[in-house]
């Protein structure tokens, strides 16, 4: 079983690590950033409705996830698997998870890019509520502290 374990955590490493490392240059950006939306309103002569418009390096960071083994349209069996309802049960999944339990960043990541882009509400929730920054704090401690001989 042990074999088994350590195979599997390496393979995981070795299938992730580049999409971590791809998304890593986002984590400083992320983590000083407290709204990615505005809205852009017209001008005094001409007004319209408003239009959310949102900031370009998240639209970027939006598109490399994208790239990413991590978006998974099976995302909400990942939900319903660990009873996560909130963005609080998402952090706290994400904070405990080991490298095994990859499929829970999966399903996070998954559900607010896939979402926001149906639903612009689901980005400013996902900057609001820290998820991508938690997100991407806890892949950086679970990839950038492995090391082969099964220590985490």
């Amino acid at each position: 079983m042990y074999g088994h374990e350590q195979t599997k955590r390496e393979v995981i490493y070795n299938e992730y690590k580049p999409d971590v490392e791809r998304l890593m240059r986002y984590l400083p950006w992320l983590a000083r950033t407290s709204s990615v939306r505005s809205y852009y309103e017209g001008d005094l002569e001409h007004p319209v409705i408003k239009i959310p418009v949102f900031d370009s390096t998240f639209l970027q960071f939006v598109k490399e996830v994208e790239k990413t083994r991590f978006v998974n349209k099976n995302y909400p069996y990942i939900y319903t698997r660990y009873r996560i309802k909130t963005p609080e049960d998402e952090r706290k999944a994400m904070e405990n998870a080991k490298i095994t339990d990859i499929h829970i960043f999966e399903a996070v990541l998954s559900k607010y890019v896939l979402l926001g882009k149906r639903r612009a509400a689901t980005w400013s929730e996902s900057i609001t509520e820290e998820i991508f920054l938690t997100a991407l704090r806890c892949l950086k401690e679970l990839f950038y502290s492995y090391s082969p001989d099964g220590k985490e």
